[in-house]
């Protein structure tokens, strides 16, 4: 079995089912890093596509001074950027119409969304938590995915870390608040 520097020369060299094997062995990973980056399932699908579509256009280029994993990874980040450029004026109209119609319909109940908390950090906050605890990647692979110095990565990880704590928080203050009997508050006996 070819290793994945081997298996990429080949593929830059023309041969398609080398790059068919880097595809067969990176393919779950990539769709589960679009999955954990807040996209939905046809949109991760897509944009899977997009990486290796791009991966195989590029492969040419492909040096090995990172890993293959880290490599496709950097691209997946690349193609999600551009997409949410490109869809940011649409997206943002369709939220403000549904917030309009959905708020006035809203009822008190909190509940645990882990989605909803990593889709309230930024961009640049949710890709370095997704990909540090999530993917497991290491502070040195994420800086070179992103294309950013590795104290970068830290002082974005620690401010997402401490982001996600804050809500966290908010969301066991609000949950007390609206549950009492939930968290922190004197459950009555019946014994008594």
């Amino acid at each position: 079995m070819l290793d994945d520097d081997e298996l990429a020369a080949q593929a830059a060299a023309g041969n398609v089912d080398a790059f068919g094997s880097l595809f067969t062995r990176y393919a779950r990973d990539v769709y589960r890093l679009a999955l954990s980056l807040g996209h939905r399932r046809s949109d991760a699908e897509d944009l899977m596509q997009d990486t290796f579509v791009a991966a195989l256009e590029g492969v040419g280029r492909f040096e090995g001074r990172s890993s293959v994993r880290t490599w496709l990874g950097a691209i997946l980040i690349r193609q999600a950027s551009r997409n949410r450029r490109y869809h940011r004026l649409r997206a943002t109209e369709a939220l403000d119409e549904t917030a309009a119609a959905v708020g006035t319909g809203l009822r008190d109940e909190r509940r645990l969304d882990v989605h909803a908390m990593l889709d309230s950090l930024s961009a640049e906050h949710r890709t370095v938590l997704v990909l540090r605890e999530l993917q497991g990647m290491s502070y040195d692979e994420i800086a070179e995915a992103l294309s950013i110095p590795r104290g970068t990565v830290e002082s974005r990880l620690f401010r997402a870390r401490n982001m996600l704590r804050e809500r966290y928080q908010e969301y066991q203050t609000g949950r007390s608040r609206s549950h009492p009997a939930v968290v922190g508050a004197p459950v009555e006996s019946r014994h008594e």
